[in-house]
């Protein structure tokens, strides 16, 4: 599989901060495939837009995994830039990553992260801190490799041997 991370951070796309949350991510994504490119771009719409653009149809990406710019602050603004590239929705996805983030604190209830398709590629807005993003990725992984299997057209066993 091919993951690219796209790290949305004004302060990191500067150098003024160490971006620790994508580094996480790809070492957490290291036994499901390769970053296929890691980026890091300022809270600008168009800036993420453009590069989930190019992670989706240039790069070739499976899964796009965004992180950061999904609370509540002026310039948080990937998910608009997401909803703004995608085909389809998938809002099971961040629903499943609020209820199970609320189970640790209520401030979950604050991300507008989304998850879509555009093409081939499945995107999911993961949260900035490397602590939320762990967390995510434990409600999201489980169903990793069948929502790949399923994108791609080759499912094999949809709806069976499902464990609740």
């Amino acid at each position: 599989m091919r993951i690219s991370v796209l790290t949305v951070s004004d302060r990191c796309s500067r150098g003024e901060a160490e971006d620790k949350s994508g580094p996480l991510i790809s070492e957490l994504m290291s036994p499901y495939g390769e970053t296929a490119r890691y980026m890091t771009v300022p809270d600008e719409r168009a800036r993420i837009e453009e590069a989930l653009i190019e992670l989706c149809d240039d790069v070739r990406s499976d899964l796009v995994l965004t992180t950061g710019g999904t609370g509540l602050a002026p310039r948080d603004v990937t998910p608009e830039a997401t909803l703004a590239v995608i085909e389809k929705a998938v809002p099971g996805i961040p629903e499943a990553i609020r209820a199970e983030s609320l189970k640790i604190t209520p401030r979950a209830m604050l991300s507008r992260a989304v998850a879509g398709i555009r093409g081939q590629t499945l995107i999911v807005n993961l949260p900035g801190s490397p602590k939320a993003v762990k967390e995510s990725l434990e409600v999201f992984l489980p169903v990793l490799e069948h929502a790949m299997e399923t994108l791609s057209g080759k499912t094999l066993n949809c709806g069976k041997d499902v464990k609740p």
